[in-house]
């Protein structure tokens, strides 16, 4: 994940495995800019996290490899 990062982007959060879709948007269990989905991501206990995905407004879903990535990254707002 190079390149410059919209933090302030919508994004919705959904469970890695609800199979996208026509009814994609039914599924959405959370919604809000980048930024706050990942660190809403992060503070779960460390063995659920991998059950969630972000979808980029756009259509770039990201997976917890990706949302750990972007956590990481220097430039992360954190709070």
């Amino acid at each position: 994940m190079g390149g410059t990062v919209d933090w302030d982007a919508y994004s919705s959060l959904h469970r890695a495995d609800d199979g996208g879709g026509l009814l994609d948007a039914a599924k959405i269990l959370r919604q809000g800019t980048l930024a706050e989905l990942v660190r809403y991501v992060m503070l779960l206990p460390e063995d659920k996290r991998m059950e969630y995905a972000i979808q980029k407004a756009g259509g770039r879903r990201l997976d917890y490899a990706d949302i750990a990535a972007l956590a990481a990254r220097e430039g992360f707002p954190r709070s």
